[in-house]
């Protein structure tokens, strides 16, 4: 068994070496900067330490303003999984021995975001010859693979610390790289990750190849930071910071947006419910990656570069944050048109008719149209669920909630699949309405009839697509089976599939109530409001009131 666990990862490794031969000598297709060259937007460190000098994000300790322990500076607009990392770097020691040390962390952990302390792998350097190019696992493994090692770590014997390393190969000689390190000045690193493959490269030389064969200790998703070691003081830079999204060899990718704080406290949690789902599915599978976007549309430049599914919650129609540019419409239209999956729920389903329309039509089959569909607060009961990925495991629920019906689907509902369905009362359609209060005659025309509050589609360009008009009341998400559904709906959109049994997870109230945006009771808004003295104030604007 062992011997084949050797040969199979030679084998791979002997491939990823071929395809880093190829991409480190490559053009700079792909590659998106993160950082501007000018400030440090998107990146946050303790300022005593760090800040731009010449173009480049500088680190620099003295010995009037020392660094106990290491820190970091850490990119905030998003998190890494698998890429390629482009930058350039120089380290100075300022002191008598020219001693200094520094990394790259990849893949790693924020365990103290106030005081800026990482955990995880890094790509070491120094202004020394004996560490620059390792993998180092900050306040973990420790050293994972020397300079010059082609190494595969396997699980450690249980009650044994560090890392089971068993070096496998070489990729060249220790001192043959450091001689092509040039000390105190500008040097090129490049690392890769590819699932549990990992290459770091410097001024085209690659220093090690691991193989991390630990489920348990192993990282697949996680931070990017750039280190400013304890000690002696120094100066470390880094500036031309590029990164390039690689497709997934492990799992599907699935990029998770919350659209900005919207209503009162437990209603449109945007930000909180996309974390509680992402919580939910590394609880259930592993088969899809989640990635969090929070407060609208990603900063980070290469968010949507290896997503095999985009997920949107957030307000629509006009504020939708797809429609807030031409730009932002060609490219989810270029993402569906390669086959990747696009799913909306509540509010995030509504856009004006017309050019947006039309798109949300071919995505995911349909959308809320302002006062051809309605928005009233109920409670259907799924009794009837259809046989689909979306509904395994899912039992019948009935839940009160603001369940919009009435889509402006497709014509002749062409491909659409009604998932969750049920008959509104007259009394529901009878209104009133959340916004506008309605009622509407075609509502109440088609009295008796079922309705479709869920539905999903299998797109002729390969992708699917699904639309879910709950996730109005944040406390919904504790319900197992309104929860599971959607769970179910995020993993089938990437291309994936839930178990029979579908996304297992569990919702503590804890886990409920975190997260939640900092939002002022409309109700205590309204008491505190002092008294009109003249004239009362003017009503709102006809039109004015939003969902």
């Amino acid at each position: 068994m062992i011997r084949k666990s050797f040969l199979t990862a030679a084998f791979v490794a002997f491939a990823f070496t071929l395809g880093v031969q190829a991409d480190h000598h490559g053009s700079d297709a792909g590659f998106k900067a993160i950082f501007n060259g000018k400030d440090l937007s998107g990146w946050k460190g303790n300022p005593k330490f760090w800040s731009v000098k010449d173009g480049a994000i500088t680190g620099r300790t003295t010995a009037d303003n020392p660094t106990v322990p290491n820190t970091f500076i850490v990119w905030e607009d998003g998190k890494v999984d698998n890429f390629e990392l482009r930058l350039k770097y120089k380290i100075v020691g300022d002191n008598e021995k020219g001693q200094a040390n520094s990394g790259i962390q990849y893949r790693s952990t924020l365990l103290d975001a106030e005081k800026f302390i990482v955990s995880g792998y890094q790509a070491d350097f120094e202004a020394g010859t004996t560490y620059s190019g390792i993998l180092y696992e900050e306040r973990e493994r420790g050293i994972l693979a020397l300079r010059g090692e082609q190494v595969v770590l396997e699980p450690q014997v249980p009650g044994k610390k560090g890392a089971k390393k068993i070096v496998t190969g070489s990729v060249g000689k220790s001192e043959e790289i450091q001689a092509a390190i040039k000390a105190n000045q500008w040097n090129d690193y490049t690392i890769i990750a590819r699932g549990n493959h990992l290459v770091h490269i410097i001024n085209g030389r690659k220093t090690v190849e691991i193989t991390d064969n630990d489920p348990k200790e192993r990282a697949m998703s996680g931070i990017l930071a750039l280190q400013l070691h304890q000690g002696p003081p120094m100066t470390v830079q880094f500036k031309d910071i590029k990164l390039k999204r690689l497709p997934l060899t492990h799992a599907k990718k699935l990029v998770m947006i919350a659209g900005k704080p919207s209503h009162g406290p437990l209603l449109h949690e945007f930000n909180a419910g996309v974390q509680l789902l992402d919580n939910c599915l590394q609880q259930g599978q592993d088969k899809v990656l989640s990635a969090v976007y929070l407060n609208g549309w990603p900063k980070d430049p290469t968010a949507f570069d290896n997503a095999d599914g985009v997920f949107f919650y957030m307000d629509g129609r006009q504020k939708h944050e797809i429609a807030q540019t031409r730009e932002r419409i060609a490219q989810i239209d270029a993402l569906a048109a390669k086959g990747v999956g696009i799913g909306c729920a509540h509010y995030g389903v509504e856009v004006e008719p017309g050019v947006l329309g039309d798109q949300f039509k071919r995505w995911i089959g349909g959308h809320y149209e302002h006062e051809y569909s309605c928005n009233p607060l109920w409670s259907p009961d799924y009794q009837n669920l259809p046989v689909h990925p979306i509904t395994r495991g899912v039992k019948p629920f009935k839940v009160l909630d603001e369940w919009y019906f009435n889509m402006r689907f497709r014509d002749q509902l062409t491909g659409v699949k009604p998932i969750l369905m049920a008959a509104p009362s007259d009394e529901v359609r009878n209104g009133p309405y959340v916004y506008p209060k309605g009622p509407y005659p075609h509502i109440q025309a088609n009295k008796g009839l079922p309705e479709t509050m869920m539905w999903a589609v299998d797109r002729p360009d390969g992708g699917r697509g699904f639309g879910f008009t709950g996730g109005h009341y944040h406390v919904n998400w504790a319900n197992d089976d309104y929860r599971k559904t959607l769970l179910n709906a995020l993993v089938w959109m990437t291309g994936s599939e839930a178990p029979k049994g579908g996304i297992e997870s569990t919702v503590s109230n804890e886990l409920l109530m975190s997260n939640l945006d900092p939002k002022p009771d409309p109700r205590k808004r309204q008491k505190a409001k002092p008294k009109a003295k003249k004239k009362a104030a003017a009503e709102p604007v006809k039109g004015s009131k939003k969902k």
